[in-house]
């Protein structure tokens, strides 16, 4: 029966998703001039983490539970992940686009100026990702990329439609079976792309890919670069890293073949090697040919805020993946974060690369890591979100937890933690299931705020409605909304938004 379902839904949507070479306006979408309650009661955040950071405070906006007061069909679906904050057109609230993973479909909230949702929709569904997987999301701007407003999100897993979708923030949610994807960023298991900021090249617009790619042999993510003219995103060149000593060497001995060759706090020689194919199982064996730096499981990207050369340097999380020794030598296992120092005038001369916090180092400052996934950086933190693959003792290790890393210090501090030990958190949210905590972004400008203030989200694993009789809303219904995926495809999982203060920038 879902089979039948898929097949009637896609026919009717056939050819909603698609690559282009061209960027395609979406029609302005104005959200309707109505009186709208905003949502004020929701999760404890306290309740549900825990080690919060001195002088840090949380506070829970939404989760899947929560019925809007003003929209009581949206609902925040499984599997939060990416997100960006924009201002509406009405000048008083911002349109929160943010990626529903498991749902494979990306949501807009309506938030009033306190953050407080409002109203939601979904702007692109499952039937038009082809069932692939929303992961990380990215925001272009016209105040830091110099064109825009679009919202990029990674199709990373799940269908086949993989690769960087350019979304308009604005567009209907009458168009949520039409999605677009840039041919010329090319296919990959793409958990995230990334444009640089304006200052960076004034004569280019500049975007790095995530590959999320694992193997059980060959590390084999590679860092995607795209090239364009400034304000085009689909028809530039694309680029792989490579390191300038291309061999296979033991951990640490500074062969660039395999990430683990390169040490931790060592500055490595790179360079960026043009590809000619698009299509995932092309791109990814040229890059191999091309003996690019193989990395197990790129994740999330992002990059310095401040100056022109901050936004030259890139950082970058390598979520890593548990395996046999011999492999363990060539990928992470615990997770990396590394830092790329860009050619100051031409983005595809020689360039540095670090390993700056290796979770495999068991001397090291992130010796504590478990799969660093999600990565937001500022002027001077970059801050590093946690996915647990499971395969460390949690009760020695701890559960998912929000980093700190001072970049001028090159110190570490935990923010927050999961608070999933705890035996309410259990009962109500079913703790034990390795949430994540995701998608977070800065939005102290946009919202021109008196104190810093960011948005974050968790994935609630083990919040499902097979698990946990709790994983229903407040009115007994699943956590699924129907605009975005039929409900015998959703995983039912739960999801929470929290907004964090007290943090610097």
């Amino acid at each position: 029966m879902k089979k039948l379902y898929y097949l009637l839904f896609a026919f009717a949507t056939v050819f909603t998703a698609c690559d282009v070479e061209d960027g395609e306006d979406g029609k302005d979408f104005t959200p309707e001039e109505k009186v709208l309650i905003p949502l004020t009661e929701s999760v404890v955040p306290t309740s549900v983490f825990t080690n919060v950071m001195s002088g840090v405070e949380l506070k829970m906006i939404m989760t899947s539970q929560d019925i809007l007061p003003s929209d009581s069909s949206f609902v925040y679906g499984s599997y939060t992940d990416g997100m960006a904050l924009y201002p509406n057109a009405d000048d008083t609230t911002y349109a929160l686009v943010v990626n529903l993973e498991r749902d494979y479909s990306i949501a807009r909230i309506r938030l009033n100026q306190n953050m407080e949702p409002l109203e939601g929709d979904y702007i692109v569904n499952a039937f038009a990702t082809g069932f692939t997987a929303q992961c990380s999301g990215s925001s272009v701007t016209v105040e830091e990329h110099g064109f825009g407003p679009l919202y990029l999100s990674g199709g990373e897993w799940g269908g086949d439609n993989k690769g960087v979708y350019v979304v308009d923030p604005f567009k209907s949610p009458n168009d949520a079976s039409v999605a677009t994807r840039s041919s010329a960023m090319g296919e990959w298991s793409t958990e995230n792309a990334v444009v640089i900021g304006k200052n960076a090249y004034e004569d280019y617009t500049v975007a790095f890919i995530g590959d999320d790619d694992s193997n059980d042999d060959y590390p084999e993510g590679h860092l995607g670069m795209y090239v364009g003219r400034p304000g085009n995103l689909f028809g530039g060149d694309l680029f792989v890293l490579k390191g300038s000593n291309p061999t296979e060497t033991a951990p640490g001995a500074g062969g660039q073949l395999f990430e683990m060759g390169m040490e931790e706090g060592v500055e490595y020689d790179a360079e960026w090697v043009e590809m000619s194919e698009r299509t995932i199982s092309e791109l990814n064996q040229e890059a191999i040919d091309a003996s690019a730096i193989g990395f197990q499981r790129i994740e999330d990207i992002d990059w310095r805020r401040g100056s022109a050369a901050n936004e030259r340097t890139i950082f970058f999380c390598v979520t890593g993946r548990e395996k046999e020794a011999a492999l363990a030598d060539r990928g992470t296992t615990y997770g990396r974060v590394y830092m790329v120092t860009l050619n100051d005038t031409d983005p595809t001369g020689t360039c540095k690369i670090t390993c700056i916090l290796d979770g495999d180092n068991a001397s090291g400052i992130a010796a504590g890591f478990h799969s660093p996934d999600n990565i937001l950086v500022t002027e001077n933190y970059v801050y590093i979100q946690e996915d647990p693959n499971g395969y460390r003792d949690a009760a020695t290790n701890g559960w998912a937890k929000l980093y700190q890393y001072d970049i001028a210090a090159g110190t570490l501090s935990t923010v927050l933690e999961c608070n999933e030990d705890d035996a309410d958190v259990k009962t109500l949210y079913g703790g034990g299931g390795k949430w994540e905590v995701t998608g977070m972004i800065d939005v102290t400008d946009i919202i021109d705020a008196d104190e810093p203030t960011f948005l974050c989200g968790v994935q609630v694993h083990g919040w499902e409605q097979d698990k946990i009789e709790t994983a229903v809303r407040a009115d007994g219904k699943p956590f699924v909304d129907l605009t975005a995926i039929p409900e015998g495809m959703s995983d039912l999982e739960g999801s929470f938004l929290f907004k964090i203060t007290g943090l610097g920038r």
